[in-house]
């Protein structure tokens, strides 16, 4: 048997794929869709991966990058990652029937920086700058807002008053990266107040310890999702932190021979946003070449769920053109 006929051990690594904030969201675009009739409107993309939004289009939802894209009157909806205040204040001056999907845990990380503000600190926003989640929760804050991303930033970043000083953190970050920066600047600002890393989501503390622990067993290891996703980004990121070749797969041509050859180990995991089906196109790619065994390797359990996003306000589509 030559070598790239030799079986292939599969670690498919769990939990992996939707969380309940991606599943809450979808869901609310289907449901307006069935409620109101097409097209439903979304402000940037409901989450990040191209397959879910073709998706939805094809069902009729239309993707738009700002408010003045969208007629008046028609169903607004803002995506997981949530938006500034200016934004929907913006969607209810020009009538805007608006569903907001922000994902829950969102939503606190926002009431948690909005808490400090109030109590007159500076807030760090720990975080990618320019991501949408960043942007909507800098948003979202009155008063003195700073961005920073690495430990360097850290160091360096300049406030007003040291004694008064807090930070938040985006969701969808490295655990031990965003460790490193609190730590950076606690050091800096003994008096800065924060939640450690606790904001940071359930499901991508989960899919990175996950994908730790099969890194240590796998030759290399194959990450399901979109490179405009931060928490996909940040598997591959884990997954070479263990000494393991990482591959980001958005779509199953990404996936090479090449990548797998002289491997008789691989990890198999997807980002919160990405979906099963793009799993199993791996699995039946590497079938392909090789013949497969599979594990899943299971580290916890997930039974968080949202109650989906209220759309008992919205009209059908018929009665709004009437």
């Amino acid at each position: 048997m030559s070598p790239d006929q030799a079986a292939l051990k599969v670690l498919l690594s769990s939990p992996r794929g939707f969380c309940a904030g991606v599943e809450r969201a979808i869901r609310a675009v289907e449901d307006a869709l069935a409620q109101t009739g097409k097209p439903v409107y979304v402000r940037h993309e409901i989450v990040h991966n191209g397959r879910v939004v073709e998706n939805l289009k094809r069902q009729g939802a239309v993707f738009v990058d700002d408010l003045s894209e969208i007629p008046d009157g028609a169903v607004a909806i803002f995506s997981a990652h949530g938006v500034p205040e200016a934004v929907e204040r913006e969607a209810v001056r020009r009538g805007l029937s608006v569903l907001d999907a922000t994902c829950p845990l969102v939503r606190r990380v926002h009431r948690e920086g909005q808490r400090h503000a109030r109590a007159g600190r500076e807030v760090i926003v720990i975080g990618h700058r320019g991501h949408v989640e960043v942007e909507g929760t800098t948003g979202r804050i009155d008063g003195t807002v700073h961005v920073v991303a690495t430990v360097a930033e850290a160091l360096t970043v300049a406030v007003e008053n040291p004694e008064h000083l807090a930070y938040v953190t985006q969701t969808t970050l490295s655990v031990d990266d965003t460790r490193e920066i609190i730590e950076a600047l606690k050091r800096r600002f003994p008096a800065i107040q924060g939640p450690d890393t606790r904001t940071i989501c359930y499901a991508t503390q989960n899919r990175q310890m996950a994908v730790r622990v099969i890194a240590k067993r796998a030759d290399r290891v194959i990450v399901c999702g979109a490179r405009n996703s931060s928490n996909t980004a940040r598997l591959r990121e884990v997954a070479e932190s263990e000494g393991r070749p990482a591959l980001l797969m958005q779509d199953p041509r990404d996936l090479t021979l090449s990548f797998i050859n002289g491997a008789a180990v691989i990890g198999l995991t997807a980002g919160a946003s990405a979906p099963e089906e793009l799993v199993q196109e791996a699995l039946s790619q590497l079938a392909r070449w090789r013949r497969v065994t599979v594990e899943e390797v299971r580290v916890t359990e997930e039974g968080t769920r949202f109650a989906p996003v209220d759309l008992s306000h919205l009209v059908p589509w018929q009665a709004r053109a009437c």
